[in-house]
């Protein structure tokens, strides 16, 4: 036996004194943990994947979490508020360029494929440890389902921060944290990601709210015409830039931008502003969306058939919305092209689907869709054309042109449309089911949205009166009462056969919302000296050098408004559309055009639809009903979302209802009404939330390149100069019928009032006439009836 040093012996104490030390900490570490009940809550990085920077998403969501008790009972539309508070482009103006839709495919460098995820990234902490910037956590990951990282990653640091880990989807993940060599807590971490589609018309795709909207000169100012029935068409606001003429290549820099420019569907969108809500107030639910809605699409020319859009762009639309989202549910691998001439058009009934060509997903490849949100049915029947009756002087160049862009319609027109609108969509339901793989017993995973009311006032039996407020950008627009509330009537039954037609095939019917639009429609506002410039209907003009009523320069697209809807002088300073010059002088022979420029500007840049603020509240109430879906199919949040505040009871918004607490109005009393004296009806202000919410931006300097030069008027595409998109594919599908059987009728339906102008890419259709009475039949009564008030049905101030 050999002996020790003294030195020898010295170290090994000090050593086994180390070592009781570092076990006594191992241990008594955990005890004070303990006292805590440690826990590993976590939340997804990016729950909203269209979005391709986490960062875009979190804004959204830490705007929800910041939310109040009564905000969140309309999250949307509070969360809009918030966001645009302090942002006066608008917030999507920094995120529409970093999504996952490139080039007319859900495709992004984020994703190897965006529909069918691989795995999410996800956030994770532990939390009741005592000190826990002063401990060490060692994490543990245990991988289900990943075969080329079957043991996981370990990391070490302080217990206070979050780590971060990729979980493969859908086996999940098992997460373990140790102090010290002790386990001190454990959590499986499985991800619910559903996936969201929308198809529709320009209500869906949130025509009127551009991503990015134009912005104008504080100094310069544009002359449209001097001369004829356009006379004094002078002192119009002008873009920014150094653009010489209207059109050239300076001009179309500084063009409204969209997500899709052909379709003008944009984030404001109240399709996309739900699957963003239902992603960012779930911490564990992820959200695929794929939105394909189109800007005056119907169910035939749109949704079946493939339409290029309501603006030329080099690279239109490739497929009809069915066909776009069968691809969509494919994801990487290759859908079938199906020719099915007999499965649409019902007995004919539908002669535009006689021959039409549809793409579709090998069922074994197809991704589940959990939800298909719906706004379709008012081009089909004309509301347009409708609305155009109602608001052209029998002067107007739009009366003349009317073959070009959709007819000016009446009732007997509007009547014969209207008796085939229920076949489109009992073709519709059974594309649905066949192309698509919705199940046929969960039809009500199919949201059909209603329109909201455009001029309804007061209580919801008095409209907007005849006049031009907020339509004076051009003398063809005059409002005539008396044509209005025809187009009243026909919304009224539009709004019934779409009720009916969703309880026959068991679809969802969301028309919560239209409650909240009373007293918001086109003439919501003022005319008068003294208003704030975000409720001023008027259009500023420049007068002996000076701009009245205000600076145009200063006009905020997205700031909170009285009005709901996009008035013609709201459309002309937010989308400023404007088409080449070598369209209207070539191709319709138009001359003068630059009039007609003017005539563009302010109704196909999305007059007479929602604001950012009207799409929001539609969302609200699109989300309420799809809470309830996705609860019952087992995809609701977890009862305990662990790393997510849970709301206390009076967070948690009241369950939906059909409708407000309120007599909805008789529709033969509306039409009885007589005109309100004066040009025009307005609608008293509620009181505004302070705060820089309305509050104007200081002036600047005037643009150095803002001078004009004068020269001829050119218009504007969205795309090179002089190139029209090329011819591309048809779409259509297989035959299979089902209805949902009815327990018992729907109930009545409220009134309202939905347009969309008919968009320039579509060729002339012939329109079927039969006779229609002058004035609504007096056996069709609209019997009032009181609601349960519904959840963020308010019309008060916002």
């Amino acid at each position: 036996m050999g002996f020790i040093s003294r030195r020898g012996l010295r170290a090994l104490a000090a050593g086994l004194v180390f070592s009781l030390l570092w076990t006594a900490g191992s241990v008594l570490a955990p005890d004070r943990a303990e006292a805590g009940s440690p826990v590993v809550t976590w939340r997804l990085e990016n729950p909203f994947r269209f979005f391709t920077d986490p960062h875009d998403t979190e804004a959204h969501r830490a705007t929800f979490r910041a939310l109040g008790p009564t905000e969140r009972t309309t999250p949307v539309l509070s969360g809009e508020h918030a966001l645009q508070s302090g942002d006066r482009d608008g917030w999507a103006a920094s995120m529409f360029s970093k999504t996952c839709w490139n080039n007319n495919r859900f495709k992004c460098d984020a994703y190897d494929d965006y529909i069918n995820p691989s795995n999410h990234a996800v956030i994770v902490q532990v939390t009741g440890v005592d000190d826990a910037s002063t401990l060490s956590c060692r994490w543990l990951t245990a991988p289900r389902g990943d075969a080329k990282n079957p043991r996981g990653d370990a990391i070490t640091q302080p217990c206070n921060e979050p780590a971060r880990f990729v979980v493969p989807y859908p086996g999940g993940m098992m997460v373990t944290v140790e102090i010290g060599g002790r386990e001190i807590a454990k959590q499986l971490i499985k991800v619910r990601d559903i996936l969201i589609a929308g198809m529709g018309d320009s209500f869906a795709s949130g025509e009127g709210n551009p991503d990015r909207a134009v912005r104008f000169s504080r100094e310069r100012s544009s002359d449209y015409s001097t001369v004829g029935f356009y006379s004094g068409l002078t002192g119009y606001p002008s873009r920014i830039g150094p653009w010489r003429d209207l059109g050239d290549k300076a001009f179309i820099k500084e063009n409204a931008r969209w997500l899709d420019q052909a379709c003008h569907r944009s984030l404001y969108s109240e399709q996309l502003r739900t699957a963003l809500q239902l992603a960012i107030e779930d911490p564990h639910r992820a959200v695929t969306f794929v939105g394909v809605s189109c800007a005056g699409a119907e169910i035939t020319d749109g949704l079946f058939l493939r339409y290029k859009g309501n603006e030329w762009v080099p690279n239109p639309p490739r497929l009809s919305q069915i066909s776009a989202l069968a691809e969509a549910q494919c994801g990487n691998n290759q859908t079938q092209t199906l020719d099915l001439p007999e499965a649409y058009h019902m007995n004919g009934t539908i002669p535009e689907l006689q021959n039409i060509i549809l793409r579709k997903c090998p069922q074994d490849d197809a991704r589940k869709i959990d939800l298909v949100l719906l706004s379709i049915g008012g081009n089909d029947i004309g509301f347009s054309r409708l609305l155009a009756n109602a608001v052209l002087s029998n002067e107007s160049l739009l009366r003349e042109l009317g073959g070009w862009l959709g007819q000016v319609h009446g009732e007997a027109e509007a009547s014969a449309e209207l008796s085939t609108l229920g076949a489109r969509y009992k073709s519709l339901n059974r594309a649905i089911h066949s192309i698509l793989y919705v199940p046929w017993q969960e039809s009500d995973r199919i949201l059909l949205v209603a329109y909201p009311g455009l001029a309804l006032e007061g209580d919801g039996s008095q409209m907007c009166g005849s006049g031009n407020s907020g339509m004076e950008v051009v003398p063809d627009f005059q409002l005539d009462r008396t044509k209005l509330k025809l187009g009243t009537w026909f919304a009224d039954k539009l709004h019934r056969l779409m009720r009916d037609s969703a309880f026959e095939f068991g679809w969802t019917f969301v028309e919560t919302h239209r409650r909240a639009f009373i007293g918001r429609g086109i003439c919501a506002g003022l005319s008068v000296e003294g208003v704030s410039e975000v409720d001023d209907l008027r259009l500023p003009r420049k007068v002996d050098g000076a701009w009245t009523p205000y600076n145009p320069a200063d006009y905020q697209p997205y700031a909170a408004r009285q009005r709901w809807f996009r008035t013609p002088n709201d459309a002309f300073m937010t989308g400023n559309f404007h088409v080449a010059a070598g369209l209207l002088t070539k191709v319709l022979r138009i001359e003068p055009f630059a009039p007609f420029q003017l005539i563009l500007a302010s109704t196909y840049s999305g007059a007479f639809h929602p604001t950012a603020e009207g799409q929001a509240a539609i969302a609200d109430a699109v989300v309420d009903k799809a809470r309830g879906v996705l609860a019952k199919y087992g995809a609701g949040p977890d009862a305990d979302p662990a790393g997510y505040t849970v709301p206390s009871p009076d967070d948690v918004p009241p369950p939906a209802v059909a409708e407000p607490n309120a007599q909805i109005p008789d529709i033969n009393s509306v039409l009885a009404k007589q005109p309100a004296a004066g040009n025009s009806a307005t609608s008293a202000l509620p009181a505004k939330p302070s705060g820089p919410l309305n509050a104007l931006p200081a002036a600047g300097p005037a643009d150095p390149d803002d001078t004009d030069t004068g020269g001829p008027t050119v218009g504007v595409t969205s795309g090179p100069e002089d190139q029209t998109p090329s011819e591309a594919v048809v779409g259509r599908p297989p035959t299979e019928t089902a209805v949902v059987p009815a327990s018992s009728p729907p109930p009545p339906a409220p009134v309202g009032t939905p347009i969309e102008l008919r968009p320039l890419n579509r060729s002339t259709q012939q329109t079927v006439s039969e006779p229609a009475p002058a004035t609504p039949p007096a056996e069709e009564p609209f019997t009032p009836k009181p609601f349960a008030p519904a959840s963020g049905g308010t019309t008060g101030a916002q």
